[in-house]
């Protein structure tokens, strides 16, 4: 670590320090930086079984980083400190240690850029690659080594990469993880065409290839057969580059635009697929028109064997060279957030509708002030897989795994969301959010469980009423109930916030699983904070429960365990 930051500065000083002076390096430089800790600290509860074994004798844990950047003409650098002592409950172990997490230094001159050290990237959608950080997560997959950027022309551009990934505080050594190599290149015809500058119609074309090299040659497994006490030993060879390109075009024309990209990956066996020769095939397409007071989207996606990461025996949420983008929404409620859906890359298929509409002010259905309507729905379903023969079962190690019908649907409903919302001012001072969700959940697939638990069943109600006292004090009343026969049964909840803007809050709120069959288990999860802001500076401090389950964010997520304990969080920016 401290040889990085060693070569931070150097590189820094010499690059800049040989074409101008100290003074105006100094002087004319722009430094911005941001700073964020969460700390938790852990009690006992005897409610939720927690004590100090269970904690392992860590009452408290802290997640932290602080992020400086540096600017200067056509130079910038950067440099990310972290430091989970310890990780915070529900986070990886390995993330335990602290240090400098991610440094860089970039360079531009006219259309060319060059960039050395950590960086994040996206390809298309994301669909052959995509880095990025997700701090609620714990979530970074970036890249290391370098990266290039270069426009010819108006309306031409090109990228270029190498590098490994991070992989929490563990350094990279031969065969520890792949090299991953990409390019990018994308053409916007109204750009490149001066006559199309301010056509209706618009057009651009994106193309790109990744590849990833690993050090893992050959693979042995055992197997078990009659009589007891009996093996074979199977070995396989292991492709050491594996190679994956996509596609993508996006089409517009006045309100209505078209997004649709193909990925296909090579054989690619790893221990996501059960180590399978199957090549990798994904679709995804989104259509969208937006006008005043209306908006409108439809997509659909298909992925087949799309897992990519740059470590062949990795199953846990590091490495992802790529990303598949979610087709369900993000909501915001914390009942319909309940049963989260993660992206299932060995095979899904689904369709999504949404519309949103505006009745406008003075109209039946509007008001005086209007009235915004949405609904929308989401399937999302297993691909239909056939075994290749009566004797080699579907994923069989070693074996092509299965023949696949790109366009048919499986039998296998993995989720089903259905979301009705409507939002009413009926004073300057009162609104009222009024939403409906109905979902259905399959807990064995999405949370990866051997068929314990089969489908869940959800409805959820919500009403949220906010109520504006004076141009700085404001009210808020949220009310929510979930009922299902499945799992832990119902829920109700209800949460006051107090708010003095621009600088206080005050919550309460409790979530009660009236509903469980276990009475020991119809647990309230309460939950009082307060929160203060200064200029770009907020502190806030909780005491609550915290219920089990999946944090999902983008169809990526971990397993946040219960806990019950003080929590404190500090961020700033400059």
């Amino acid at each position: 670590m401290k040889k990085s930051f060693r070569f931070i500065i150097t590189f820094g000083l010499i690059s800049c320090f040989t074409q101008v002076k100290s003074q105006d390096f100094i002087q004319h430089a722009q430094v911005s930086g941001t700073f964020q800790a969460d700390a938790i600290a852990y009690v006992n509860d005897k409610s939720l079984h927690i004590n100090d074994s269970t904690l392992n004798g860590k009452r408290l844990g802290m997640n932290g980083f602080a992020l400086i950047h540096y600017d200067y003409k056509n130079f910038s650098a950067g440099l990310r400190y972290e430091a989970f002592l310890p990780p915070l409950l529900g986070f990886s172990a390995d993330a335990e240690g602290s240090g400098i997490a991610n440094w860089f230094v970039n360079y531009k001159v006219g259309n060319f850029e060059v960039t050395a050290g950590n960086f994040y990237e996206q390809f298309g959608s994301g669909m052959i690659l995509r880095a990025y950080e997700e701090w609620t997560l714990g979530y970074d997959n970036s890249f290391n080594g370098f990266r290039v950027k270069y426009k010819p022309t108006s309306g031409i551009y090109l990228k270029g990469l190498i590098g490994y990934q991070r992989d929490y505080w563990v350094k990279y050594t031969d065969g520890n993880r792949g090299i991953v190599k990409g390019i990018n290149g994308e053409l916007n015809f109204n750009e490149l065409i001066k006559k199309m500058g301010n056509s209706l119609f618009r057009l651009s074309i994106e193309g790109s290839f990744v590849s990833k090299y690993e050090k893992m040659p050959t693979k042995t497994i055992i197997r078990p057969i009659p009589p007891e006490g009996s093996y074979e030993v199977y070995q396989y060879k292991l492709p050491e580059n594996v190679g994956a390109w996509s596609t993508a075009i996006n089409i517009g024309y006045s309100n209505w635009n078209l997004m649709t990209e193909y990925a296909y990956k090579n054989e690619n066996p790893s221990a996501l697929n059960n180590y399978i020769y199957h090549k990798g095939q994904a679709l995804y397409s989104i259509l969208t028109y937006s006008r005043k007071g209306l908006g409108i989207e439809l997509s659909a996606k298909r992925i087949d064997n799309m897992g990519f990461k740059s470590r062949m025996e990795e199953t846990e949420n590091v490495l992802d060279i790529n990303f598949l983008p979610p087709l369900n929404p993000l909501h915001l409620y914390s009942f319909a957030t309940m049963y989260p859906y993660a992206t299932q890359p060995n095979g899904e298929m689904g369709v999504h509708a949404g519309i949103e509409y505006t009745f406008p002010k003075n109209s039946f259905l509007g008001g005086r002030y209007g009235t915004n309507f949405s609904i929308s729905y989401s399937l999302i379903k297993d691909i239909k897989k056939e075994a290749l023969s009566p004797e080699i079962p579907i994923d069989s190690t070693g074996t092509i795994g299965y023949s696949s019908n790109f366009f048919a649907f499986g039998d296998r409903k993995f989720y089903e969301d259905l979301k009705v919302q409507i939002s009413k001012k009926f004073t300057p001072r009162f609104n009222i959010i009024a939403a409906y969700f109905n979902q259905v959940y399959d807990k064995d697939v999405i949370e990866g469980h051997n068929n314990e638990y089969g489908k869940v069943y959800a409805n959820i109600g919500v009403l949220d009423m906010t109520y504006r006292i004076n141009d700085l004090h404001s009210i808020r009343l949220e009310l929510q109930t979930l009922f299902t026969e499945q799992d832990r049964g119902n829920w109700m909840g209800a949460t006051i916030e107090y708010a003095i803007a621009p600088k206080w809050f005050f919550s309460l709120g409790d979530q009660y699983n009236y509903g469980n069959d276990n009475v020991d288990e119809q647990i309230h999860y309460y939950n009082i904070s307060f929160g203060y802001t200064h200029q770009s500076t907020r502190i806030s401090l909780s005491y609550g429960r915290q219920d089990d389950g999946l944090l999902c964010v983008g169809g990526i997520c971990r397993f946040v365990p219960a806990y019950t304990g003080f929590g404190l969080t500090i961020s700033s920016n400059f």
